[in-house]
């Protein structure tokens, strides 16, 4: 049964994996054994940069899991683990307009909060939500 995700990483870390990877927390590996091939992906960016005050709040990435394992690559001289993932075209959608129709955040005015853990999973519905504000057909 597939399973539907947000990961979280500003959009300029995020845009890196779009070369066909995902990685999360800063390259620990064991959000990464949550995740199955054809699960879905959805990058959530608060910020256009790493630590920035350049708040964006927004969907960067959608894309679905390919099979194969877990493995490492390199992050800034050290190692981090990665997925690959089969991203698909789509634009950038804010959260703004969408916080009223998404079951994780509806009714909840500490809705970031969750956003903390770097992975969490998420409805078929708010995937499907997501991917039509990014129009994206996946």
């Amino acid at each position: 049964m597939e399973r539907y995700w947000i990961a979280v990483a500003s959009a300029e870390h995020a845009r890196k994996g779009k070369a066909g990877f995902m990685q999360v927390n800063h390259g620990k590996a064991a959000p990464l054994r949550r995740l199955s091939p054809g699960d879905g992906v959805i990058y959530y960016s608060p910020a256009e940069t790493f630590r920035g005050k350049d708040k964006l709040q927004a969907f960067t990435l959608i894309g679905r899991v390919k099979p194969g394992d877990i493995y490492a690559g390199e992050m800034g001289g050290g190692t981090a683990y990665r997925r690959d993932v089969d991203y698909v075209e789509a634009a950038d959608a804010s959260i703004a307009p969408l916080l009223d129709q998404l079951e994780f955040t509806r009714g909840r005015t500490n809705w970031g909060y969750q956003m903390r853990f770097g992975l969490f999973e998420i409805s078929a519905h708010d995937f499907g939500r997501i991917a039509q504000a990014m129009g994206a057909r996946i």
